[in-house]
């Protein structure tokens, strides 16, 4: 599999896409105006300690204070070694679901009003909520997660070679300093000892930078800001079967360059920088692949199709054979069908970043065989996802439960807002449903209003069907009411709205 990563940055937005064999699988977007928070540190000071909610409000200099719960304030070292296992957060730093369930002190008995301390953004501030915070400092690197408050080291679960965790502990052992603490990530596996030694030196630079600050400045403050996603994307997904970084600007061409220099002087890469005619997303064939992924409905190659609804809890995912007949049977048709929706779910799942509870509704399949062999195929089509994911047995129904890590926001909430017209529920009362609905309101004020002329404002649609098709219902009104009503278009009108006014 060949991998690229191309980068389209302008002065108010910056995505990174991951191709891999031409195809985008993932895409990173950050906006200037939209930069999250998380990951920054800050100098706060304690507003309010809440003993009733064992948590406390902080002020950390945003319009909204923060919020810092009791588990936050203490040591979560497993929580935290969790949290990398299962699959490399952008900023390094467990949730609220990560945490485990451990005795904890009072938070009275922890925080004062008044009191400042150093606390880290683990979730952004969301509606009239503020920001979730954690005292907790990590400070994530290329091979490691550096705790520069915790006496701790631990190895992720996802290197396996028991002989390659011993070697890995080892060498961190005799490199950090005692009472500092590191996780060593995925991406060091195999890595020698020079390697992680830069990765803690220029760590424990960086929090001896942040102490500095935090003495010289007073609360609330910010005193360091998380690294931009072009460095994060670097950091995270760049390995040595990517082939080549493509970006379209000078200035983060040359970031680009000095950043691979401090953080992988070993490794060397094709760096282009492009500077065709064309944009470098279009060039490569992306604009197209993102509106695909932002639709309803994805088309198969067969001529089936994937539906995809997603909700606040959960997403839904329905198979359909649609224009596909096959060529022998009905049970190989349908088995053929789900096979290569296996592989185009497993791609959305990945480009459009969906996370949380997903129900896969397969076409049913009568032998068990087949079921096995689809769901196999779907182990194995999402192990190349970086988010981790539990999946369930195809029920018999055809339904297939699986939960796939929340990393960041998905591809529909970043780059969509719900429809004003419809007001996001997808849809809108059609003009018959509309048409009768009038009719009914009609009957019920017409004989209140005074006058003999009454004057129906509606939508140009509304108005097409009520004097076409629906004629003889007027008639009916004015005869049996004796009014005039007079029908009057307005381009300005939702399809749902109408006002029924008297001259």
């Amino acid at each position: 599999m060949t991998k690229d990563l191309v980068i389209n940055t302008t002065s108010h937005e910056t995505r990174v896409a991951l191709l891999e064999n031409g195809h985008i699988a993932e895409l990173y977007i950050e906006r200037t105006r939209e930069r999250g928070i998380v990951g920054n540190i800050y100098k706060g000071k304690v507003l309010r300690v809440l003993p009733g909610m064992q948590a406390a409000f902080v002020d950390i200099g945003l319009e909204k204070a923060a919020f810092l719960y009791v588990a936050d304030v203490l040591d979560q070292v497993q929580a935290l070694e969790r949290f990398i296992d299962e699959g490399d957060s952008e900023n390094g730093l467990p949730t609220e679901d990560e945490r485990g369930s451990v005795a904890l002190p009072p938070i009275e008995e922890l925080l004062t009003e008044g009191q400042e301390l150093l606390v880290q953004v683990s979730k952004e501030p969301i509606g009239t909520k503020g920001a979730r915070i954690t005292a907790n400092i990590s400070l994530p690197g290329r091979h490691l997660v550096y705790m520069p408050t915790v006496d701790h080291v631990g190895i992720s679960r996802r290197i396996e070679n028991e002989e390659e965790k011993e070697r890995l502990r080892e060498l961190i052992e005799g490199i950090r300093s005692p009472g500092s603490g590191f996780i060593v990530r995925t991406a060091a596996e195999g890595k020698s000892a020079e390697d992680l030694q830069s990765d803690v030196e220029f760590l424990a630079g960086l929090w001896n930078g942040i102490c500095s600050l935090r003495e010289c400045k007073g609360a609330p403050c910010l005193i360091y800001s998380d690294l931009d996603v072009t460095s994060k994307v670097l950091r995270d997904i760049l390995t040595e079967d990517v082939r080549r970084i493509v970006v379209d600007s000078a200035r983060e061409y040359d970031k680009i360059v000095r950043f691979i220099e401090t953080f992988m002087p070993k490794l060397t890469y094709r760096i282009e920088l492009y500077e065709g005619e064309e944009p470098v997303f279009d060039a490569f064939g992306l604009e197209v692949e993102i509106d695909r992924a932002l639709g309803r409905k994805v088309w198969l190659k067969s001529g089936g199709y994937i539906i995809i609804e997603q909700t606040e809890a959960l997403a839904a995912i329905d198979i359909n054979t649609g224009r596909f007949v096959g060529k022998h049977n009905l049970e190989d048709t349908i088995l053929k069908t789900n096979l290569e929706a296996v592989r185009e779910v497993a791609y959305q799942l990945r480009l459009r970043n969906l996370g949380g509870l997903i129900i896969i509704d397969f076409i049913d399949m009568e032998k068990e065989a087949h079921r096995e062999k689809v769901f196999v195929a779907l182990e194995e089509a999402l192990k190349g996802d970086r988010s981790k994911t539990n999946i369930l047995k195809i029920s018999e129904l055809g339904l297939v439960e699986m939960t796939r890590k929340r990393v960041r926001e998905n591809l529909t909430r970043t780059l969509c807002e719900p429809c004003p017209y419809c007001e996001g529920k997808g849809y809108v009362k059609s003009r018959s449903t509309m048409v009768y609905e009038i009719f009914r309101e009609l009957r019920r004020e017409i004989r209140n209003l005074p006058g003999k002329q009454v004057t129906l404002l509606v939508h140009p649609s509304i108005a097409s069907v009520i004097c076409d098709e629906e004629r003889w219902e007027i008639d009916d009104l004015e005869q049996a009411f004796g009014k005039q009503i007079a029908i009057t278009a307005r381009f300005d009108f939702h399809q749902e709205q109408f006002e029924i006014l008297c001259d």
